[in-house]
């Protein structure tokens, strides 16, 4: 499946980004977001913006965390 790479900065999750990031997805299948040092380059600050990305996404929408990376899947259907 394909993927795309965007990056998050010293902004955070702002409307624009959550945008982006959707667009991304109406090519991809799957996003990589890697959390760039000015948006704060620890573990649980990425915990933080791993939930609220969930969270603003809805429920078509899967994640892990790899290091200061977030991988996001958009499934087909509903994951209830």
């Amino acid at each position: 499946m394909s993927y795309t790479e965007i990056q998050l900065g010293k902004m955070g999750i702002t409307e624009n980004f959550i945008s982006t990031l959707k667009s991304h997805f109406k090519k991809h299948g799957n996003v990589r977001i890697s959390v760039l040092k000015s948006a704060g380059h620890d573990k649980s600050k990425v915990k933080e913006y791993f939930e609220e990305i969930l969270k603003k996404l809805g429920k078509n929408y899967t994640a892990k965390i790899i290091g200061f990376k977030i991988i996001l899947k958009k499934w087909r259907r509903d994951m209830r």
